[in-house]
């Protein structure tokens, strides 16, 4: 656990990916445009002694990303947001069945999210199943700027979508992550647009709407639909690398963001491996709004509502009892791998 001023803070991680854009991987010039604008924004937003090289960028593999997340306390789970782009990638970019590597490795610390696209058609829907029997997984990701064939983007307030969101109700996969924010090359912003979360979050009221990203660059237009849609939160990942060199932009969303939806819909996410929350928490956790967004907002970041934004809140989502996993934690793999007891307490101590 992350320890701030004394404070123990339990750190879920919303929104880490297990990819490979190996050039081997590559099968079209986009896959290739999509790796070097994620180069770009973790280059322009990660402190420069902390920066990748391009090769370990492309690929870090699963021994890495136990150690970037976990090795230091940084963050206690993570979930992860697959998004497969298999136009570009011959084995996908970043899949289920890839994440499953490490997710199997270490089922206490990871939640490993599915994805559905409705462009699928029925063969989607028998993958979609595929990964309820094989995976149970609780959430899908979607990625409605993702090209398929001649198409390049999809609605989620579409008919076709709105059938592949009651799959989802009726297989008891309750949480609908969506990508809602900045476009990446050679994607189209457009289809990244937050609008149409607003009806399908309307329409299934039964289903919980995350939008990762919180809708940038449209983020007056999500605060507007999730203050009043109550089964719509924020996933901050994007937003949380720039209180590195734009603080006070991410004073403004945050203040934003807690005063329209309230500190309890919002979560924090690395979008690891773009951003690394070995360091990235930190930086987070010690951020302060001016004294006149303060005034504005009437919100402080607290250690109250910082404790809910980086894992309480995303914790009630997911069923997690904070609790038990820090009991579970005492004697895992990653803690013995990692030499953290002294985060969770001995063994022999809590059991007295």
């Amino acid at each position: 656990m992350y320890n701030a001023n004394g404070e123990d803070i339990f750190v879920i991680d919303g929104h880490v990916h297990l990819w490979d854009a190996r050039e081997e991987n590559i099968t079209h010039r986009g896959g290739e445009q999509f790796i070097q604008c994620f180069y770009d924004y973790h280059n322009g937003f990660t402190p420069e002694d902390k920066q990748w090289d391009m090769d370990e960028y492309r690929y870090y593999g699963p021994e890495r990303m136990a150690e970037d997340l976990f090795g230091n306390a940084a963050v206690d789970m993570a979930i992860f947001q697959p998004s497969y782009l298999s136009d570009f990638y011959d084995e996908g970019f970043n899949t289920i069945d890839q994440n499953a590597e490490i997710a199997e490795k270490y089922p206490e610390r990871f939640i490993n999210n599915g994805r559905f696209d409705p462009r699928d058609g029925e063969e989607g829907m028998r993958d979609l199943e595929r990964q309820k029997e094989e995976y149970d997984i609780q959430a899908v990701k979607l990625y409605t700027a993702e090209w398929n064939g001649d198409s390049k983007g999809w609605r989620m307030d579409s008919d076709e979508s709105f059938e592949f969101l009651q799959k989802c109700v009726d297989l008891g996969i309750e949480t609908i992550n969506a990508h809602k924010g900045p476009t990446i090359r050679p994607l189209n912003k457009d289809a990244f647009d937050v609008s149409d979360m607003d009806l399908a979050a309307s329409s299934f009221p039964e289903l919980d709407f995350v939008a990762n990203h919180v809708g940038m660059p449209r983020l007056d237009d999500f605060c507007w639909i999730a203050t009043q849609e109550p089964n719509v939160y924020g996933g901050i990942a994007v937003a949380a690398p720039m209180v590195t060199n734009r603080p006070e932009k991410f004073g403004e969303i945050m203040g934003e963001l807690l005063y329209w939806l309230g500190e309890d819909k919002i979560m924090f996410g690395s979008d690891y491996a773009l951003w690394n929350p070995d360091w990235l928490v930190e930086e987070v956790m010690n951020a302060e709004m001016t004294a006149q967004q303060k005034k504005e907002y009437g919100v402080e970041l607290d250690i109250d509502t910082m404790k809910k934004v980086m894992g309480e809140n995303a914790a009630e989502l997911y069923d997690i009892d904070i609790e038990e996993k820090k009991k579970q934690f005492q004697d895992d793999a990653i803690t013995e791998k990692f030499g953290l007891a002294d985060h969770y307490g001995a063994p022999d101590a809590a059991a007295d």
